[in-house]
């Protein structure tokens, strides 16, 4: 039996996120269904996380064992034979059997974009939020300085979520503008859920002047889902890289 290493990238609009659901079209579903037909036996993938419904990913990461032996470009495309345009294997490795997707994984990074041109291309409008208006970059920017560090990131997840121990180390907040363009990038060893959109909705409303700065650190020091800002929408945001 051989473990692989399958680099994924997906458009997550038509998708209802990663994690495998009985009666919805998922990420890890459509994958495990055609590596279930290849390996001639029901078979388990796992991924470096869960993306929610709606996001891409540009390099997402997933391994599974196979008994059957395929050479990785074989696999590849054996694979991408069987799925839709909108999800595609780009790297097949084979790696040694200690190898897990998630447990392994040293860290994660994501790009939320937005446009706050006039009008937005319809070759973005997929993949970009696309907010009608003047954001304040700047105070975006002193914003996030604020998240940077390890913190306890309750404040910036869903009250419910199962795991008590929220707390997390944002190693990179990086707000870039050129034009009309504003990108936030996040990095961090691993996210709580809805983490990054939370907090890109949170650095929004900044941006729109609904709050200030400082109110963000106020938001993360509370604790309290209802101090942060909003989800930002989901199709604006792309997990790019996952660091072994």
């Amino acid at each position: 039996m051989k473990n692989y290493k399958l680099t994924i990238a997906y458009d997550g609009t038509n998708y209802h996120g990663w994690q495998m659901q009985a009666n919805a079209r998922t990420i890890q579903g459509e994958l495990t269904r055609v590596l279930s037909v290849l390996d001639h036996r029901p078979v388990t993938l796992q991924g470096a996380g869960r993306t929610d419904a709606g996001v891409h990913a540009q390099a997402q990461v997933a391994n599974i064992f196979l008994e059957r032996e395929f050479a990785p470009a074989q696999l590849r495309e054996a694979v991408n034979g069987n799925l839709d345009r909108d999800l595609r294997i780009t790297q097949v490795e084979l790696v040694d059997e200690a190898f897990e997707a998630r447990f392994s994984a040293r860290g994660k990074t994501y790009v939320y974009e937005i446009s706050t041109a006039p009008v937005i291309s319809p070759f973005d409008f997929r993949y970009v939020y696309h907010y009608r208006g003047t954001l304040d970059v700047e105070a975006m920017q002193d914003a996030a300085l604020l998240l940077v560090g390890t913190h306890d990131f309750s404040a910036f997840t869903v009250a419910s979520i199962e795991t008590t121990d929220r707390l997390r180390t944002l190693r990179q907040l990086d707000i870039d503008a050129r034009h009309h363009s504003i990108r936030i990038t996040a990095s961090a060893e691993g996210f709580l859920r809805y983490m990054v959109r939370t907090i890109a909705g949170t650095l929004i409303d900044v941006g729109r002047g609904r709050r200030t700065a400082m109110s963000v650190g106020e938001a993360l020091a509370s604790r309290n889902r209802q101090q942060a800002g909003p989800k930002a929408p989901a199709h604006g945001l792309t997990l790019v890289r996952v660091d072994y």
